[in-house]
């Protein structure tokens, strides 16, 4: 396998130190119409595949600049396509990062993680794949469902999803050992054989990988066919990956579940090589299942009118600050691959990256855009559709974050992240605890300047935005200190002003 990079990721010299390394807008241009008689064929309408990963953080692809891990496909993906640079997630926590993706909406406006009901049938039937399939979409659910919905299968029509995180490790029927992302990659194999003539299709893929097995020992439990890959590879130890930024956070972040998983992950310097390389190996067999995904599209005549989105649910710490997992602020939680690729593009569209700031809650509208379909006015994000073209004039300077999952070591947060600012506050804390950081001139976030007089302003200017986008997602706060008035149900949060 081959290691490509596009512009505009990070250099060997800045991974090193990253892991150690570690408005209104116009719509797409004309498509061109598909060969007549195939399998999915366009009816002014493109087939969709959506492609999610589970814990994959921004940088773990060679085409966002990591000179280790080995992702071809991902790499020809972005080659070929668009890539954000600025991507991510509205709320670092799998169920209420994927609601968000299916429907569009902050986690404070669909009200869906971890012990929380299940996401009504109204809520479900504005999301894109109850969406397109009400249009006439074949729609299929592959992996990781990560979202409580009463009876999940009856909104698509086909189903392969599971409840649960899953199992890596699987037997078939004559006792075979298979790993599930390659189960995975034949199931959607197999949904794409099944498409039949004259109908669009939607195929939603959610990968278990790189997400670690929980409860197992081993953590990130790898296809055995990738076990010496990565063998003679030398991870980068984290530049925040030391006692003293442990030392720096607050006692309540010390004693969180993040420290908890770090000890089984990442405490020595032999653990923390052979959790990265392993959790290398789960992105590369993701990447093997992309490259089979995109094979049967090219044989079955589609992959002219197929666009694949690929993403991730949230980031991952890799040991950055003596943490593990993902929930707090930090970039490396809360930032996402994002690439999407359309065949009907020119030549000139392919292999740029865009910097403007994307989040999960744009898919949806995205998807819808693409597919010319019309947004629900229950959507908070915004279609990517203009970015993706081009022809995009104004877009959001910032965005609200917001951590909501009642549990007692893993500490409610939320804050405004700018283009150079990054704002957050655990509001349940007593008294309120706050970061802040320039992100130009401290991008791993060491320099807390919350009590930095020369920093008032700034501080108290992004105090007033994090109400105001908190209100906007949806009024009244959830058990803050801060109150605010709360907005009718088609406010959205990039409506106010910018900073």
């Amino acid at each position: 396998m081959t290691n490509e990079t596009q512009g505009g990721g990070l250099s060997r010299r800045e991974f090193g130190a990253r892991m150690g390394v570690a408005g209104a807008c116009l719509a797409m241009g004309r498509p061109r119409a598909s060969r007549a008689g195939e399998p999915g064929k366009d009816h002014s309408k493109p087939n969709i595949i959506f492609l999610l990963t589970d814990d994959q953080r921004w940088d773990a692809m060679g085409c966002a600049g990591n000179p280790i891990i080995q992702t071809p496909n991902m790499d020809k993906l972005a080659g070929s396509g668009v890539r954000f640079e600025n991507a991510f997630v509205t709320t670092s926590i799998c169920m209420a990062s994927r609601a968000s993706i299916f429907t569009g909406q902050y986690e404070r406006r669909h009200g869906c993680t971890f012990g929380t009901g299940p996401l009504s049938d109204e809520s479900m039937s504005q999301t894109y794949p109850a969406l397109l399939r009400k249009a006439g979409y074949r729609t299929g659910f592959i992996g990781k469902f990560g979202v409580s919905v009463r009876k999940a299968r009856r909104w698509f029509d086909v189903w392969h999803g599971f409840a649960g995180q899953g199992k890596y490790e699987n037997t078939d029927k004559q006792g075979n050992y298979k790993h599930l992302t390659r189960i995975m990659g034949d199931q959607a194999v197999g949904f794409i054989r099944g498409c039949k003539a004259d109908q669009p299709f939607c195929l939603s893929v959610s990968f278990k990988a790189p997400h670690c097995q929980d409860g197992d020992l081993r953590q990130f439990i790898y296809d055995p066919a990738y076990k010496d890959l990565y063998r003679d590879a030398e991870i980068p130890v984290p530049k925040t990956a030391t006692a003293h930024h442990f030392d720096r956070l607050p006692e309540f972040l010390k004693k969180s579940e993040g420290r908890k998983r770090w000890k089984i992950r990442f405490s020595t310097p032999v653990m923390h090589q052979e959790s990265v390389k392993s959790y290398y190996r789960l992105v590369t067999g993701v990447d093997a299942a992309i490259g089979r995904i995109r094979d049967v599209l090219k044989r079955r005549g589609l992959d002219r009118n197929t666009i694949i989105v690929f993403t991730a649910d949230n980031g991952f710490y890799l040991g950055e600050r003596g943490l593990a997992g993902k929930w707090y602020a930090h970039e490396e939680s809360i930032r996402v691959p994002l690439i999407v690729y359309d065949p009907r593009w020119a030549a000139s569209e392919r292999g740029r990256t865009v910097k403007e700031m994307a989040l999960n809650i744009d898919i949806a509208p995205t998807l819808l855009e693409l597919a010319g379909l019309p947004v629900p006015k229950t959507v908070q994000g915004r279609s990517l559709a203009g970015l993706l073209a081009g022809t995009c004039k104004t877009w959001r300077k910032d965005f609200f974050y917001e951590h909501l999952f009642e549990r007692h070591n893993i500490p409610k947060s939320e804050g405004v992240r700018t283009q150079r600012w990054k704002y957050i506050r655990y509001f349940e804390q007593q008294p309120v605890y706050e970061e802040l950081y320039d992100l130009v001139k401290d991008p791993f976030e060491e320099d807390n300047l919350v009590a930095d007089a020369g920093h008032r302003a700034t501080l108290e200017t992004l105090r007033k935005r994090c109400d105001e986008l908190r209100d906007l997602a949806k009024g009244p706060p959830v058990a803050s200190s801060r109150t605010g008035p709360g907005k009718p149900a088609d406010a959205r949060p990039d409506a106010g002003r910018r900073h």
